[in-house]
């Protein structure tokens, strides 16, 4: 079992031709994941790779292959509208990569998504992956810039704002011969998409995650609204890091919703509510993975 994507999930590549996109497309792809179409406007009747088909439109590139999931690789000016055309054609699942979107932009996507089936991952994050088996978890799926080879198919859930923390976490676990069930980056931008809570809920419904990682950053309060539902009903051993103990408040420190303001949002404030809610907490990241295993 997995949460949001399995193996035989069908995705499509919004920005397929450009540089990015068709370097993570081809990974992808060498990962296993069914990547069935790209989409950019323009191109379509192309071919990528001479076995995916371009087209222009997602709702035409839905159609023609049933796809239920897109990666957006598109520029910041017009990702925006890449994440409501694929909302508008009813994907299931979203997941955005683009960095720099600007949060006006994002405020509106947020509002026209209200009420629609489509699930936004991102923006500003490293995608999802779901493990599979084999020499290198391979024959998974892969969506976004994830590493593939680190990740191993198992029990415990990782949910992170940050890429390289959740590429951490993923590898220490997969040196102790510890399997994902699924990894989810949701990005650290201020107005984004699913956030620690609903990837959570996901992860105790899900029978075969047996724990999971939680990583937060200064900024916001999404952690510790996370955490008060784990106190009330989670059910699982999880773990928690919180990054940016030592960012001094009104100062960013790498993601842009990672900024202490108002006096909210601090490092030491979500740890306390990390362990007030019953979750171990990691000292540093070096010790996330084994602060889980310690619990399970």
């Amino acid at each position: 079992m997995s949460i949001l994507v399995k193996p035989d999930t069908k995705v499509l590549v919004q920005g397929i031709t450009g540089s990015f996109g068709a370097r993570h497309t081809q990974l992808s792809l060498a990962y296993g994941t069914q990547v069935v179409a790209g989409v950019t406007p323009g191109k379509g009747g192309q071919e990528f790779d001479n076995k995916v088909p371009i087209f222009d439109t997602v709702a035409e590139a839905m159609k023609a292959t049933g796809a239920t999931a897109s990666a957006i690789f598109v520029p910041p000016a017009f990702a925006a509208d890449a994440i409501l055309e694929g909302v508008d054609a009813g994907l299931d699942l979203v997941v955005c990569i683009t960095e720099g979107i600007p949060v006006n932009d994002m405020v509106k996507v947020k509002r026209a998504m209200d009420g629609k089936k489509t699930r936004l991952i991102g923006p500003n994050c490293p995608g999802i992956v779901t493990p599979g088996v084999g020499k290198d978890s391979q024959g998974g799926c892969r969506i976004g810039i994830a590493p593939g080879y680190i990740h191993k198919q198992g029990h415990i859930g990782v949910v992170s704002r940050s890429g390289t923390l959740t590429y951490e976490a993923v590898w220490q676990l997969t040196c102790r011969g510890v399997g994902q069930s699924t990894c989810v980056g949701i990005g650290g931008d201020p107005v984004n998409g699913t956030s620690h809570l609903e990837v959570l809920k996901l992860f105790e419904a899900d029978p075969d995650t047996h724990g999971i990682i939680m990583i937060g950053e200064i900024g916001g309060s999404a952690e510790e609204e996370a955490a008060t539902w784990i106190a009330n009903h989670g059910r699982k051993p999880v773990a928690g890091f919180i990054a940016g103990a030592t960012a001094p408040p009104g100062r960013r420190m790498g993601h842009a919703g990672a900024i202490v303001s108002g006096g909210k949002g601090t490092a030491a404030a979500k740890i306390a509510a990390f362990k007030e809610a019953g979750i171990a907490v990691a000292s540093t990241p070096s010790e996330m993975a084994e602060t889980l295993l310690k619990r399970m």
